[in-house]
């Protein structure tokens, strides 16, 4: 429990649940990234990278997707248990702390759909 009954304190938990944002996001645009460039340097040397190499790209991507989502999903959990420890005069009045949560937990929502998306396109 925190006797600081200082709002500073709520505010920096609620930044620290947006640098997870950030991490998670970028990770999982680097998982994409990834993904993605398999598929561009087998359609630019062909005879050279094999479908091994595209499968180690896909495989890889979706790790670093897998990873973003995961730490989305993280900080979320971080971010409540921090919550539970605050007292009420810590929280500003009339003040919502649960939009990070949405967006967080929107933001891993839409990673696991584009890794099931990828998923399924690999498999047709």
């Amino acid at each position: 429990m925190s006797d600081l009954n200082d709002p500073r304190v709520f505010f920096a938990a609620a930044r620290t649940l947006l640098a997870w944002n950030r991490t998670g996001l970028t990770l999982m645009a680097f998982g994409f990234m990834i993904e993605r460039f398999g598929l561009f340097v087998h359609m630019m040397f062909p005879q050279q990278f094999g479908p091994s190499h595209q499968a180690l790209s896909f495989w890889i991507g979706l790790a670093f997707l897998g990873l973003g989502a995961f730490a989305l999903l993280a900080a979320i959990v971080q971010y409540r248990k921090v919550l539970k420890t605050l007292k009420p005069v810590e929280i500003p009045e009339g003040y919502r702390v649960n939009v990070g949560v949405i967006i967080n937990l929107g933001v891993a929502l839409l990673g696991i759909a584009l890794m099931v998306y990828l998923l399924f396109s690999a498999a047709l």
